[in-house]
């Protein structure tokens, strides 16, 4: 029963795992048009300032947040 689950399993992520390939293939011979778009209107230096902020807000937290658990399991101790 296990080795015909592990089969089946296998057998579906190589054919899913060649149809992400083909489609990639297929897609790198068009040129993006949306970067070009967005760069010569500069709304792409807005859309990384924009993720810059996100992502450094979720640090701050995370390492805010880590500060707290380890002062409250330096005072359970």
């Amino acid at each position: 029963m296990y080795s015909a689950f592990l089969r089946v399993f296998f057998s579906i992520t190589g054919i899913c795992l060649a149809g992400i390939a083909n489609a990639q293939d297929s897609l790198s011979r068009e040129a993006p048009r949306m970067a070009d778009g967005m760069r010569a209107n500069g709304k792409i230096y807005v859309v990384v300032g924009v993720l810059i902020i996100i992502l450094s807000g979720l640090f701050i937290y995370l390492i805010r947040l880590d500060r707290k658990i380890s002062r409250l399991e330096k005072t359970m101790k």
